[in-house]
């Protein structure tokens, strides 16, 4: 199993901050990043579109991916949301192996 980094972009804080959660919240990833202030350009049916938008760096294992797809899936209110994973090719193993344990099937939280 390996991990995943899942880049996400949102149209405000609120989605952003309500994905997050969720994904955290049911284990589905370890940590997720929020970076607001993003300026994006792309076309968008035959148009140069410009939005600001808020970036979500989701950490998560390749085992978990498909859930992550689904709940943004369900989530997001674009027609069609960035969702793209990179495997990271290096990283601290520490972290990587926390973040495998946040994720692994069965994680549940302290009591």
């Amino acid at each position: 199993m390996s991990a995943l980094l899942v880049l996400c972009t949102c149209p405000d804080r609120g989605s952003a901050d309500a994905i997050a959660r969720t994904l955290v919240e049911s284990h589905q990833a370890a940590c997720v990043g929020i970076l607001p202030g993003m300026v994006s350009v792309y076309r968008w049916k035959g148009a140069i579109e410009q939005a600001d938008e808020v970036q979500l760096l989701v950490k998560t294992t390749s085992a978990r991916y498909s859930e992550v797809e689904a709940t943004v899936l369900a989530m997001h209110p674009y027609e069609l949301p960035e969702l793209i994973a990179v495997e990271p090719v290096a990283g601290l193993q520490r972290y990587l192996d926390w973040v495998q344990d946040e994720t692994a099937p069965g994680a549940t939280d302290p009591a």
